[in-house]
């Protein structure tokens, strides 16, 4: 029997746009917002009905929201509940002028 041959593909980062779904940059953005705060909430050992009372929401959202079902959810409102949570946000917009196609969006954690 010959084996099969495995195709390797190289990603770019975005498993979102590697896959061709609409709007990749905002869902990394969400993902990654999401991933922080349910570091947060693993951190600090809450359970969801804890969380949900900090972050001003019900357990069921903060459910959702913890097992990545961010379809609810805008990137302000992620940014808001990091604030109930005790956490600092910032913007900060290059000033440097970027061609469309080279300009992106980072996610920072200190």
């Amino acid at each position: 029997m010959k084996k099969a041959e495995t195709e390797i593909y190289e990603g770019s980062g975005n498993v979102f746009a590697d896959l061709g779904l609409p709007n990749p940059e905002e869902r990394l953005l969400k993902a990654s917002i999401a991933f922080e705060i349910k570091q947060i909430i693993k951190g600090k050992k809450w359970t969801q009905i804890e969380a949900a009372e900090r972050a001003g929401l019900d357990q069921a959202k903060i459910s959702y929201l913890l097992r990545g079902r961010l379809r609810g959810f805008s990137v302000e409102r992620l940014l808001r509940i990091l604030n109930r949570l005790g956490r600092k946000v910032e913007v900060r917009i290059s000033a440097r002028e970027y061609k469309p196609e080279k300009a992106h969006i980072t996610v920072a954690v200190e």
